[in-house]
């Protein structure tokens, strides 16, 4: 095949994508595809199947391409600065989208909009991080902040800060949300004992945990959804209450 013949087949395969996206959206793209047709806006012509299957199988996954390094995408052949501008542009841009689709609304209703909210800016970290969201009484966002880093292996927790911020913050109510960058989002012993000691933390000061959140690969563990908030705060009430 000679150039002409590639550019033109790499025209005709873009136009089918646009056409793609312009009846359904991203639903039926796979994602290869996806970063097919990402790429695609960085280069004017020829074929991009082989770059973005490469970028996917080095990465592992779309995320994983989207979050990559500038510097290891551009190593990959027909992956240049400019493509790769446009996969970072994304990436942030998704970013904000779901920071400000949340700012000042009652989002936090349930643990689901809690991982749909953070999952793309936590799912890549290759450490522990964990977060607090503080609250109002109607449950909109006041304030989020990475509270603790970790090393590859884990983080260190004081309860004791994370309630300083919140009576500074004038929280009602708090999420506390960490990752594991294993994948795997079942919760170790301390996590349980860190969820137990942060819940009587706060009943102490008044102010509810509504949840404790560990997001893995595309999964996550809800301590309230599994009701151990609820029977941490019942154990703080037989424990403590007069």
């Amino acid at each position: 095949m000679d150039k002409q013949d590639w550019q033109n087949r790499g025209k005709g395969h873009r136009e089918r994508l646009r056409q793609k996206f312009v009846e359904g959206g991203l639903e039926r793209f796979s994602d290869d595809e996806v970063v097919e047709f990402l790429l695609t806006l960085g280069t004017p012509r020829g074929d991009l199947k082989i770059p973005a299957r490469e970028a996917m199988e080095k990465f592992s996954s779309l995320s994983g391409v989207l979050s990559a390094p500038t510097e290891k995408l551009t190593k990959i052949k027909g992956i240049g600065p400019k493509n790769a501008l446009y996969l970072k542009l994304v990436h942030q841009v998704a970013r904000r989208y779901l920071k400000d689709r949340t700012d000042r609304k009652a989002f936090f209703g349930s643990s689901r909009a809690v991982f749909d909210y953070l999952f793309h800016s936590m799912r890549d970290l290759n450490r522990e991080v964990f977060k607090t969201l503080f609250l109002n009484r109607k449950n909109e966002l006041v304030f989020d902040e990475d509270m603790f880093l970790g090393t590859l292996t884990g983080s260190a927790v004081y309860p004791r800060e994370i309630m300083t911020r919140a009576l500074e913050k004038k929280a009602a109510a708090l999420v506390f949300v960490h990752n594991h960058p294993s994948g795997d989002p079942t919760p170790s012993t301390e996590d349980r004992r860190l969820t137990r000691d942060l819940v009587w933390s706060a009943k102490l000061l008044m102010i509810q945990v509504l949840d404790h959140i560990v997001i893995g690969q595309g999964t996550y563990y809800s301590f309230a959804d599994e009701g151990l908030i609820k029977r941490f705060a019942n154990e703080y009430d037989q424990k403590f209450s007069s």
